[in-house]
């Protein structure tokens, strides 16, 4: 596995099928969309926290995409870049909280923030070649949960 990111986050262009699933890098980058959207005052904070539902819930590109179609940049938004290689991958847990499980892409570097909504970070299903995983976990208000195979190594000093 590799310690970029996933690819299939939604490029500028669209070209995923309505009917083809979305993954939880897809997922969090539309939450993070809508939520930069109530911050620039587009969407109410009622609004955001029904898009939010629906991003969260979503299983294809088709239930996302008119999350988005109302907004800047339609009919789609140019995700978060890439970190380079040895610059960390940020997650924040925000308002409704963000889940990283199943085979996910594991980065080398990854800095945490629980924020409001917490984040889970789970382990046991990824397959990397990464001797070591570094991960600033920062709890904010709802913490930061993360769960590893039995035989890692786990070093939280510092």
């Amino acid at each position: 596995m590799s310690p970029s990111p996933r690819p299939g986050r939604f490029p500028e262009e669209f070209p995923h099928e309505d009917g083809q699933r979305a993954s939880d890098a897809d997922r969090d980058a539309v939450a993070e969309r809508l939520r930069e959207a109530a911050a620039e005052g587009r969407i109410d904070f009622d609004e955001l926290d029904e898009r939010l539902g629906a991003a969260l819930g979503a299983r294809t590109y088709g239930e996302l995409r008119p999350l988005l179609a109302d907004l800047p940049g339609a009919p789609g938004f140019v995700p978060p870049p890439a970190a380079p290689p040895g610059e960390p991958v940020e997650l924040r847990g925000g308002m409704h909280g963000v889940r990283r499980s199943g085979d996910w892409a594991v980065p080398a570097r990854l800095v945490v923030r629980g924020g409001m909504g917490g984040v889970l970070l789970d382990f046991t299903r990824v397959r990397t070649s990464l001797a070591e995983i570094q991960v600033e976990v920062h709890g904010e208000m709802a913490g930061v949960r993360i769960v590893v195979p039995e035989s890692w190594g786990v070093d939280a000093g510092g």
